[in-house]
């Protein structure tokens, strides 16, 4: 999995980092609120461990901004804030667990993997769209206004992807990591067949809305999706 780190204290910060990716994680870090949204713009992790008290703005804080504009990633709050009342505090505002510190690497772990898979199901049992493109997982089909193509699993994971962060640019190693599970970059052309035969089953329904951006990745454009 990929995890965004928050976290400004160094000490904490690489204590996590080691432990994640000795347990084969991904990592991406942030040291303060706003580079936290920043990197959650160019892309989206499998959960966010997010410390409470930041250099520049609360975590919480950070909370309420993500889930004000509908950002549904899983989140973990970490603090030295640990009574009842901070911990309750933090899960209203939008956390979906909270962990005081000191902490044990491996229960982090856990709580992190927990997370991230109850979003997980919620998200694939759900309807993902974006215009008048969707996706429906009780048939795996892509429907574009009145039609609709059946797509293969790795297919619709792909597509579910690109719709989750339309408008923003996915990387071949983001897909791969997500679609694949591979946390490296392997020399088969993997992402490309499936991408080009996601594309076709797509034009079928009159669709166009997948970008090729070259040597960077794929973006997904809403206006062609209207």
């Amino acid at each position: 999995m990929h995890f965004l780190i928050v976290e400004d204290d160094p000490v904490i910060a690489e204590h996590i980092v080691a432990g994640l990716r000795n347990r084969g994680h991904c990592t991406t870090l942030a040291q303060t609120g706003s580079e936290a949204i920043r990197s959650l713009d160019q892309r989206q992790p499998d959960a966010v461990i997010l410390d409470r008290l930041l250099p520049d703005v609360n975590g919480l804080t950070v909370i309420g901004h993500l889930r004000s504009r509908g950002d549904q990633v899983p989140l973990l709050m970490l603090s030295a804030l640990g009574s009842v009342k901070d911990r309750i505090e933090g899960l209203q505002v939008g956390a979906d667990d909270y962990l005081a510190k000191p902490f044990d690497i491996d229960e982090l772990e856990a709580r992190l993997s927990a997370i991230a898979r109850r979003t997980s199901a919620r998200s694939d049992s759900a309807h993902l769209e974006v215009g008048r493109l969707r996706l429906d997982p009780s048939s795996h089909c892509a429907v574009y206004r009145d039609a609709s193509v059946a797509l293969n699993r790795k297919q619709y994971s792909l597509l579910a992807h690109l719709i989750r962060n339309a408008d923003r640019l996915v990387t071949r190693s983001m897909l791969l990591e997500s679609v694949w599970s591979y946390s490296f970059s392997p020399t088969t052309n993997i992402v490309e067949s499936n991408m080009s035969r996601l594309r076709t089953a797509l034009l079928d329904l009159g669709c166009d809305p997948i970008e090729t951006q070259r040597g960077a990745g794929y973006v997904l454009r809403s206006e062609r999706c209207t």
